[in-house]
């Protein structure tokens, strides 16, 4: 097929890959009950289904960036393609608890080497500039909508299948994609004049990044104030203290500490770790408002996220275009303050909600306000990269939204809980009450707008004005010869 052709068709093999990561962080969320039954789980232990990819992806998204820059970024999608598909197979045949938060895990690892090798493939296919761009836009669009279509398809196949085929979905799909690889991808690395890779660089920061996903997952349940919390998080702490330190003095740093002299780079990292938190509390809380407050039940849950997802996919794609006429700073700051404006709308939610008046507009203008956020804030944590670095920064702003989503829906899950306390012991509720429950999902909320505000400030403040700029050689050459 003309060239043309083929990075077009490569882009469309990339996003499915990302889509399915992204899809996979969500789509469990409703089919929880189904797998507690079926599994005999404890309430203790089912958080881990989750928890358990929510560790490993997060903490080895930036090991996946560099091995992805070392080793070949090709080599690193179909081994990740590979291993998320495998342990997806394993986990629609889980028999035991321990077996599918096991096979979870591992399906986590998959995702870390998948997410920032497809990035990293995109920049070297795509010269910085309006075709980056454009497949930015598309690559957010699946990013974007890939939570909120999770919530809905996983209420289908739970509802009409069962709960083995959210993961036996991913097999076929993995499986094509592993097969269109080689024909539609070339390998690329970093042109660097080593190999060396950065062990210890390496260890710190996946084991300090796990153990801060697996803090703020225990201090949900067991409390901020908690011995084991405490000092879970001292541990990750000293653990990030002591990566930086190694990669100050290291020849071959994991992530050269260089890179956060890009002013953009770092705010639109941020920015990102903004953005993750508040879409992965706001789907949180919005899930249990409408199966725990209007008692919707799963599949009527799912339905009610379409039209998120729908304003995602088609803002996305038009951000691109925004970008190129206004510029990143300005476009990503009206996507902060519209997605600030329709969680602020989301804090008047009654007891007595109705879906068209209360959620409807809430869901589409958020919906279009992540899409008009992704887009820019993606393109602003590549702009100036070296093509040698195209894999960490990449693993990076994977990992600022992981993390931040951890972290945001931690605080979240806190400040709601919290809340409904305050409110049981004032009136004399029961913790259950539908009113009681809202009381604390609105205070979750009245948080997420402040935050995603602080985002917008950040954005301004250090995000550098763009101007459009004509492809350098090098990616001209890398255009063409794609």
């Amino acid at each position: 097929m003309p060239k043309t052709d083929r990075r077009w068709s490569a882009l469309a093999l990339i996003v499915t890959a990302q889509f399915m990561v992204i899809l996979d962080v969500a789509i469990v969320n409703v089919a929880l009950p189904s797998i507690k039954s079926d599994l005999h789980f404890s309430d203790t232990n089912l958080q881990w289904v989750i928890t358990a990819y929510a560790i490993l992806f997060g903490g080895a998204l930036l090991l996946g960036g560099r091995l992805a820059d070392l080793l070949g970024r090709r080599r690193l999608f179909i081994s990740g393609l590979a291993l998320f598909a495998a342990s997806s197979l394993l986990c629609g045949l889980a028999w035991s608890e321990a077996s599918l938060i096991g096979f979870r895990a591992v399906q986590g690892l998959g995702g870390a080497l998948l997410a920032p090798a497809a990035l990293s493939l995109l920049m070297t296919i795509f010269a910085e500039g309006r075709e980056r761009n454009l497949a930015l836009g598309i690559y957010g669009a699946a990013s974007g909508s890939g939570a909120a279509a999770g919530v809905l398809l996983g209420g289908l196949l739970t509802s009409y299948l069962s709960w083995s085929w959210i993961f036996f979905i991913n097999v076929p799909v993995g499986l094509a994609a592993i097969a269109l690889t080689p024909l539609l991808l070339d390998d690329s690395r970093a042109d660097a004049a080593h190999r060396h890779f950065d062990l210890p660089g390496a260890a710190s920061i996946t084991a300090g990044l796990m153990l801060l996903v697996y803090a703020l997952t225990r201090a949900t349940s067991d409390g901020w104030g908690a011995p084991l919390t405490i000092a879970l998080l001292a541990a990750s702490g000293a653990l990030v203290v002591a990566f930086v330190v190694i990669e100050l003095r290291s020849r071959w740093p994991l992530l050269p500490l260089r890179i956060f002299r890009n002013r953009t780079l770092s705010a639109a990292n941020a920015a990102m770790a903004i953005v993750g938190a508040t879409a992965f509390s706001e789907f949180f809380v919005l899930t249990l408002y409408l199966q725990d407050v209007l008692h919707y039940s799963a599949v009527q849950s799912g339905a009610a996220f379409a039209a998120f997802a729908l304003s995602v996919v088609v803002m996305s794609n038009v951000a691109q275009l925004i970008v190129g006429r206004i510029g990143v700073r300005p476009t990503l700051t009206a996507g902060l303050v519209a997605f600030a404006a329709s969680v602020a709308y989301l804090t008047r939610l009654p007891v007595e909600g109705h879906y068209f008046w209360d959620l409807f507009p809430a869901f589409v203008l958020g919906g279009a306000a992540m899409g008009l956020s992704f887009v820019p804030v993606t393109i602003a944590s590549l702009s100036g990269v070296q093509r040698a670095d195209a894999g960490v920064a990449s693993g990076l702003i994977n990992t600022s939204r992981q993390i931040g989503g951890a972290i945001g829906l931690a605080a979240a899950s806190t400040i709601a809980a919290t809340s409904t306390g305050n409110y049981v012991s004032a009136h004399g509720v029961a913790a259950s009450s539908s009113v009681a429950l809202d009381h604390g999902f609105q205070t979750a909320l009245y948080t997420l707008t402040g935050l995603l505000l602080v985002g917008a400030v950040i954005v301004l403040a250090f995000v550098r004005p763009t101007r459009r700029a004509e492809p350098s050689g090098e990616a001209i050459a890398l255009r063409e010869a794609a």
